[in-house]
């Protein structure tokens, strides 16, 4: 029975260690590509403040408007497109440093798991060896089950996790799609003559949906990185792929003009498709979990049936 634990603990780690090696790989690519995403829009942000602080000084552009009385409406649009490129900007800043605290904790307890593939081989032989002294062809079948339950242990685990992390980020996206149906909301009011509280409350609604944005892509690429190492439909992965870009389409449309209604049902189609390519993965996900599930169960029936034969024909019994 020892060493039987044994076996399954290290087939364990080796599995972790295959999952950690995934994600690791998947988390490295995503740093180099937002790592120069983040540099783009740091670089747009600057460009876009440039523009605001030449409108606000002594520039002969500022003259130019200020003479044919369109200041106000060129300064309004160019504070804007200041604001929305800062925005997209902190959002990706900060995904990054989630990502780069992700990897390293995943890097670290890789270099924990060095040497669990050696361990684990000489502990097969050794199960092997006992099992092929004790009962020859049973004790192979004996280890076979034995190797193929640690397999879907390990199998169920990985799908229990990205289930886990794809569930937290369809949650943030109906709390999105909430906030952006109540903004819409006040914002049809705007139209009939709401007036100051509706504009605020508008602008309220949409400013919590910003930080849940935020938080979303952070979360779909959680999402992603978990789903590193399972096997997706082709047409399910380009859905995935496209999660990492999430925010950046968000903030696209309801920054275009904020004034504007159509501009937030935008928004909410944005994030309604994104939910719906969630949910799409997440079926198939829990599809695979209640897959392994049955094999779990059948091949844990067999395991116990081959002990109990085996043990009834060391003692002589009846079948």
């Amino acid at each position: 029975m020892a060493e039987s634990e044994d076996l399954r603990r290290l087939r364990a780690q080796m599995e972790r260690k295959r999952q950690l090696e995934a994600q690791v790989r998947e988390m490295r690519t995503q740093r180099e590509n937002l790592t120069r995403r983040v540099q783009e829009l740091q670089r747009q942000m600057q460009m876009e403040q440039a523009d605001v602080d030449r409108l606000e000084g002594h520039s002969l552009a500022a003259f130019f408007y200020g003479v044919i009385g369109k200041m106000d409406e060129k300064l309004t649009k160019e504070r804007r497109e200041a604001y929305a490129a800062r925005v997209k900007y902190d959002a990706a800043a900060r995904e990054l440093s989630d990502l780069e605290a992700a990897l390293r904790d995943r890097e670290d307890e890789l270099r924990t798991l060095s040497g669990c593939e050696a361990r684990y081989a000489q502990a097969l032989h050794a199960r092997g060896e006992a099992l092929k002294a004790a009962g020859g062809a049973v004790g192979a079948e004996i280890l076979k089950l034995e190797e193929r339950l640690a397999a879907l242990e390990s199998q169920r685990r990985e799908l229990r996790e990205a289930v886990f992390a794809g569930e937290q980020a369809r949650n943030t996206a109906d709390a999105i799609l909430s906030s952006l149906n109540s903004a819409e909301g006040w914002a049809t009011w705007d139209l009939v003559g709401g007036g100051l509280i509706s504009d605020l409350a508008k602008h309220g609604h949409l400013d919590d949906a910003q930080q849940m944005v935020e938080q979303l892509q952070v979360q779909l690429r959680r999402f992603k990185t978990e789903l590193a190492d399972v096997t997706i439909q082709a047409d399910l992965q380009i859905s995935i792929d496209g999660f990492l870009r999430f925010a950046d389409y968000f903030f696209d449309g309801l920054f275009a003009d904020w004034m504007v209604l159509d501009r937030i049902g935008q928004s909410q189609s944005q994030t309604q498709e994104t939910r719906n390519q969630i949910q799409l993965v997440l079926d198939r996900l829990e599809a695979l979990l209640r897959a392994a599930d049955r094999e779990q169960q059948e091949t844990k029936a067999r395991l116990d049936q081959v002990i109990t034969e085996s043990a009834g024909e060391r003692l002589g019994l009846p079948e």
